[in-house]
């Protein structure tokens, strides 16, 4: 999709590579931990799905491509058959319902931890997590990653191409490799995270060889087609000081503008932003922009002032998070003006079960 200054209304129909979607209303990927310790997706997660299909899209929450990679306990991954089994049951149950999916490839670097994993996490430099992480005996202090060498650097983004390979063989329609929150692919992104002195630190240009690396192996393996990227410029969470913003994400635009790939998914966008701004001007296909809605509540209209804000500053589709997650029927909620859910409990949102997850009620049967 070419990106044009006409303003876009958020129920008309869009493309977003070999897709057609039939509004531009996105599942942003919300990490909700109902996986098994294996991290294979349950029949719970099926329902939770399926019950959300109405969605434009939905793109799945992360799951870890390799078994260091992983960040909490009981999140999902997709580097064995279980897995590709476990995510095959969800994608044909959101199919069945009229959806479609795409899964997100997350691996979490320093956010990680021995007593979650049994492996020592990986980072570019052994740089800590500045804050403790919640493992399966509830929050530990973090530990120093082990920096990668330059095999490792092979091995992850291999590891990240047949995770793709295996999220087609789940029956995803793509997948979006995530580089942001601070996860590993942000952390080579970000100063205080990088503090290697070879190909892959110092220069900006050289802190998105990574991430551009990555993404060319994805697209190699499925498709520039069927993948897209994540970035949260400026965002600060999972202890991030990029440092430069401003500078790197022109850099690791115009790096991957021709690519092909299908969409760039921006988080925390603001339009007002120069950096938001910036981006819309040099990213050629599909923008994708997911709001900062306040923590505290839903706004009344599940999001909808926000999301045809960043349209009118040119993104093309609006990913929504706690919306969806408290409003299986969001979009029915949002087309007729009615009332939304608000999020119950955000301590429901991690701990397994179906309170806070597949309970949310509908308006009526139909919905």
């Amino acid at each position: 999709m070419t990106h044009t200054t006409a303003s876009r209304k958020i129920f008309e129909p869009a493309v977003l590579g070999a897709l057609t979607l039939p509004h531009r209303l996105v599942m942003a990927p919300l990490t909700r931990n109902r996986a098994t310790p294996e991290g294979v997706p349950t029949p719970l997660m099926a329902t939770y799905y399926a019950q959300r299909a109405t969605a434009g899209l939905i793109i799945a929450e992360a799951s870890t491509p390799t078994p260091v990679g992983q960040t909490y306990p009981d999140i999902t991954a997709i580097h064995s058959p279980a897995h590709v089994e476990g995510w095959r049951r969800v994608t044909e149950a959101v199919r069945a319902e009229g959806g479609r999916m795409i899964l997100q490839l997350q691996h979490g670097g320093r956010v990680g931890h021995p007593d979650t994993s049994g492996l020592t996490p990986v980072a570019p430099s052994p740089v800590p997590l500045p804050e403790t992480i919640h493992t399966p005996a509830g929050r530990v202090p973090s530990v120093v990653p082990r920096e990668m060498t330059a095999e490792d650097i092979r091995t992850t983004v291999a590891d990240f191409a047949r995770a793709a390979r295996n999220a087609i063989e789940a029956g995803f329609e793509g997948v979006e490799v995530h580089s942001a929150n601070g996860h590993l692919l942000h952390q080579f992104l970000a100063e205080n995270t990088n503090r290697r002195t070879d190909a892959y630190g110092g220069p900006v240009d050289r802190r998105i060889r990574f991430v551009v690396e990555v993404a060319d192996a994805v697209a190699e393996a499925i498709g520039p087609e069927r993948v897209g990227l994540r970035v949260s410029p400026g965002n600060t969470v999972n202890g991030i000081e990029e440092g430069d913003t401003g500078a790197i994400y022109p850099a690791l635009v115009g790096a991957l503008a021709g690519r092909g790939l299908a969409y760039l998914h921006v988080g925390y966008a603001d339009p007002d932003s120069p950096v938001f701004q910036r981006i819309r001007k040099d990213w050629p296909g599909t923008l994708i922009a997911n709001p900062v809605l306040p923590q505290d509540r839903i706004p009344d209209d599940g999001g909808l002032a926000h999301g045809e804000r960043l349209l009118a500053a040119g993104a093309d589709l609006i990913a929504l998070g706690r919306p969806f997650l408290a409003n299986p029927d969001l979009i029915h909620r949002m087309r007729t003006g009615a009332p939304v859910n608000q999020v119950r409990d955000a301590y429901l949102m991690y701990v397994g079960g179906e309170t806070g997850y597949t309970d949310y009620p509908v308006l009526d049967a139909d919905a």
